[in-house]
């Protein structure tokens, strides 16, 4: 009997509430106080670990109550007494155990590759396919509505080294949006800015908002109507001089086929909670560039935990090339639940090379932030 020849045993679940340091603004929703996730620990006979979260949004992804039923009510009873050699097999069942759900669904798969990796003594992005990349440019969200909050904010990653911001916009008016835009230019001339709406824009004048943001020439703009808008997506792309990507229209694979089909997008953002984890968001990002496309390691509000799965997807998929937007860890959350620091330096993600995901959580930070019923 190989290592991976023996079963999982337990199955365990916390559903934390963590608190932030600032209130940020999306297109479609705010998060204020704290985010939810709900953290997974699957556990085999020989007492190994494998760890995994879901990181929901209710505007976007779902409720974490609804990952929470979904994890414990019909994906659990597929995976306990299972071999852990067996996850391929685990995933296909889960995926029909319970429709949607994606986040729950990358955080099993999370915690079946750490698990077999920390096994076999293997990073996960050895099972992902191999190695591509040593460290991955980190991308810094400007998101909150006090905007001289994150003037402190862009002074302090600059001094990081981080040299990548994403400007959300479209949660207020044009002027608040063009202003910032134009303090970014002039006072952090070396950012490479993104612009991001998050489906934030009304159609009637979106074309015109976004030509008008587009004249500062970002790297590129992300997802400014309603995912279901396709028409107009494909109209805004053919207005502006700039990459369109799209975010929330492409969750998975066959959302990637249907984009590149209807040529709304120039890209696309990749996300492991919106995917259904590291393998499928491989296979969109692989999908795009097929196509011509580039891809972007998105990230919904998550924990150095989540962004542990996306850095390993990233390091063994050489077709997301646009770097990541994995910073709550370190700029966002007052306290991570990771029992090391999610590792970043020089403004870069550093891919890890210990078994499973590198690092694990501190049980007594989930028990500290669990939240009861």
């Amino acid at each position: 009997m190989s290592d991976l020849d023996q079963k999982i045993i337990a199955f365990d679940l916390w559903h934390l509430s963590l608190p932030v340091t600032s209130r940020r603004d999306h297109g479609i929703g705010t998060i204020e106080g704290a985010f939810d996730v709900i953290v997974l620990r699957l556990t085999a006979e020989d007492g190994s670990e494998g760890w995994g979260e879901a990181s929901p949004w209710a505007p976007f992804t779902g409720s974490p109550e609804a990952s929470f039923a979904a994890l414990d009510r019909y994906i659990r009873p597929h995976v306990v007494g299972q071999l852990v050699a067996g996850s391929a097999a685990i995933m296909d069942t889960a995926r029909r155990a319970v429709a949607h759900a994606t986040e729950a669904k990358a955080a099993l798969e999370s915690a079946l590759f750490d698990l077999q990796g920390r096994i076999l003594g293997a990073p996960v992005w050895a099972l992902l396919g191999g190695k591509c990349r040593n460290e991955i440019p980190l991308s810094v969200s400007i998101a909150n509505p006090d905007f001289d909050a994150d003037k402190e904010l862009m002074e302090r990653i600059a001094e990081d080294g981080v040299g990548i911001v994403k400007l959300k916009t479209g949660f207020r008016d044009q002027a608040f949006d063009l202003l910032r835009l134009e303090y970014i230019r002039k006072n952090h001339p070396k950012f490479d800015i993104r612009i991001d709406y998050n489906q934030g824009l009304h159609p009637h004048n979106a074309v015109q908002k976004v030509q008008e943001a587009a004249n500062f020439q970002p790297t590129f703009i992300e997802q400014p109507v309603a995912a279901h808008h396709f028409q107009l997506m494909k109209d805004i792309r053919a207005a502006i001089d700039v990459p369109l990507l799209a975010d929330e229209s492409v969750f998975g694979p066959e959302d990637m086929v249907r984009a590149i089909q209807e040529r709304i997008c120039d890209g696309v953002s990749v996300k492991v909670m919106k995917s259904g984890g590291m393998t499928r968001g491989q296979t969109v990002a692989r999908i795009a560039a097929a196509a011509g496309m580039s891809a972007y390691g998105g990230d919904m509000f998550e924990t150095g935990l989540a962004h542990l799965a996306g850095t390993h997807m990233i390091a063994a998929t050489p077709e997301i090339t646009l770097g990541c937007e994995f910073y709550h860890a370190r700029y966002h959350l007052t306290e991570d639940i990771l029992a090391d620091p999610f590792p970043c330096q020089g403004g870069a993600v550093q891919i890890p090379d210990g078994p499973g995901l590198g690092y694990v959580p501190d049980v007594d930070k989930l028990e500290h932030y669990k939240r009861t019923p």
